[in-house]
Parts: C-alpha cells; sequence; structure tokens
C-alpha cells in the first residue's frame, strides 16, 4: 500500500500525541474533529480538515480513528457520514479505540462488503505513552494488513503485537484492562493493610519494588496513590467503560471473572460521586475510604 495521506478521526488525551508523532515522521495529516477546538494545537501544521468523516475518508489512504467509545466508533465508521461512505476500495481503517470485540467484527464485515479493509488496534500506555510513542499495540485483522500497516503504527509504538483476527485485538485490550484494574486494587489494598498496621505505605512500597512484587502499576500507580495525585492519565470513567466491554464479552463467552466485577464496581462508584475524570488509579480512593 502506498500511503500518502492518513486521516485522523479524534484528537484527545491520546489522538492528539499520536497525531504528533505521524506528522513527526513525515506523513501526511488530514482530519475530521466533532469539536474544532481540538485541533487547535495543529494550526500551524500543514493539514487539512474535511467536515465528514466520508470526505475525509475520500480523500486518504488510511484512516485512524481514536474515540471514546463503541457507539462513536459506529458513528464515525457506518453512520449517514460514515466513512463507509466515503472511503474507496483498497482504504484500510484503522480503529485503535477500545471497544467491543463484537463491534468490531460487525464494522470489518460492513467494510469488507464495500471491499474497505479494517484493522482493530486498541493501545496501552496512557497519555504519557502516547507522546513518548511506547504504546502497546494489539492489533486484530488480517495479516497482510497489519504488514501494511506495520511501518504506521511504529510511529506510535513499540510493543506491537498482531493478535489474531478481527476483534482479537480488543479482546487483549479487554484482558489488559482487567489486569490494570485489578493490580491497582491490590496495590490499594495493601497500602490499606499497611497503613491500618502502622506501617508506612511508602516504606512498604519501597521495600516491595525491589522484589517479585515490582510491577509498572506498582511503581506508577502506587506513587499517584500515595500523593493522591489523580491527575487522568486514562479516566476512571473510560477504564469503567472498558471493564463493562469485558464483563459483556464474558457473559457472551458463558463465563465469570467475578475480580473484575469487584473492580468494576469500584469504578462505577468512582464515576456516580462525581470522580469519574479521575485517573482510574483512584480505586484506591474507594479502598483507603477516602469515597464512601
Amino acid at each position: 500500500m502506498n500511503i500518502e495521506t492518513i486521516g485522523m478521526i479524534g484528537t484527545g488525551i491520546m489522538g492528539r500525541p499520536m497525531a504528533m508523532n505521524l506528522l513527526q515522521a513525515n506523513y501526511k495529516l488530514a482530519f475530521y474533529a466533532r469539536r474544532a477546538g481540538s485541533l487547535q494545537p495543529f494550526e500551524s501544521r500543514p493539514v487539512n480538515r474535511f467536515e465528514t468523516p466520508a470526505e475525509l475518508a475520500r480523500h486518504c489512504d488510511i484512516t485512524i480513528t481514536m474515540v471514546s467509545d463503541t457507539p462513536d466508533v459506529r458513528e464515525v465508521i457506518a453512520g449517514e457520514a460514515g466513512i463507509i461512505h466515503g472511503a474507496q476500495p483498497g482504504h484500510l481503517v484503522i480503529d485503535m479505540s477500545t471497544i467491543s470485540p463484537e463491534e468490531t467484527r460487525s464494522l470489518a464485515m460492513q467494510l469488507g462488503s464495500r471491499n474497505i479493509e479494517m484493522l482493530d488496534a486498541p493501545v496501552s500506555g496512557g497519555e504519557q505513552g502516547a507522546i513518548d510513542a511506547t504504546l502497546s499495540i494489539m492489533v486484530g485483522g488480517k495479516d497482510e494488513l497489519f504488514a501494511q500497516a506495520l511501518p504506521v503504527l511504529q510511529c506510535l509504538g513499540k510493543n506491537i503485537t498482531h493478535v489474531g483476527d478481527h476483534g482479537a485485538g480488543q479482546v487483549a485490550k479487554a484482558c489488559n484492562q482487567i489486569l490494570v484494574a485489578q493490580t491497582m486494587s491490590a496495590v490499594a489494598e495493601a497500602f490499606l493493610l499497611a497503613r491500618s498496621s502502622g506501617v508506612d505505605p511508602a516504606k512498604v512500597r519501597e521495600a516491595l519494588m525491589g522484589g517479585f512484587a515490582y510491577s509498572r502499576i506498582l511503581e506508577v500507580h502506587g506513587k499517584r496513590m500515595l500523593d493522591n495525585a489523580y491527575r487522568p492519565g486514562f479516566k476512571a470513567a473510560l477504564h469503567h467503560k472498558d471493564l463493562e466491554i469485558a464483563l459483556h464479552s464474558a457473559r457472551e463467552n458463558g463465563i465469570s471473572i467475578p475480580g473484575t466485577d469487584l473492580v468494576a464496581d469500584y469504578l462505577e462508584k468512582i464515576v456516580e460521586t462525581g470522580n469519574g475524570e479521575l485517573d482510574s488509579a483512584a480505586i484506591a480512593k474507594i479502598i483507603l475510604g477516602e469515597i464512601k
């Protein structure tokens, strides 16, 4: 595939730095944005803006979507003015949002009926990973499309894995979100035990950082918890949404994932108390009794 122009849909916390990294790699970009203000950082850049996803796709070889939730992806891909109505045969849609695996497969089928290709490529690594182009990227779709898209994905991340067919990337992301949420919960519980025993949680963290209990979550989110600093790298409301996707998939597969049920309840409580914009590490505020 000869990639001349990449279309970007979604320039929020994650999409904005991802687009900047593509520009730095000398790709030509074009944008569709529902909120014109989100494109302000690109005003001095040589980029085009289009009024609909369909119009954007008509002028691009690849379109990357990075939006919040399953309905948003469905709208920009298959809505009345969606990508499907403007993309030419052979166009590649790379959805880097975190959405339902089932919906991903449905969208891939709809696009395929018009000879439009799709990869699902959700990411992990938060805002800093997007800025540093060190995201982990989990990809579902055809082998040959993964190979074609890899040079683009390598501008955005470091650990890039082709997991399987359509939807497999989204399944891997659901697994990622389960592990992250439950590990954050475990860190908070460890700090609670330390505090209730009259032991400094910061010293406990320091001791654990050198042993088998070490994890990036203990390092990064454990520090957030100790500092009570929850500026979002990844918002609690979005993490709750992701766990609901995981739980839905579990129900569809006829299995139970009770640990995920528990941490999803924690995140739901954070959202319900008006704290959904905090980083999802605010799970600790529930466990430590700071949110009732």
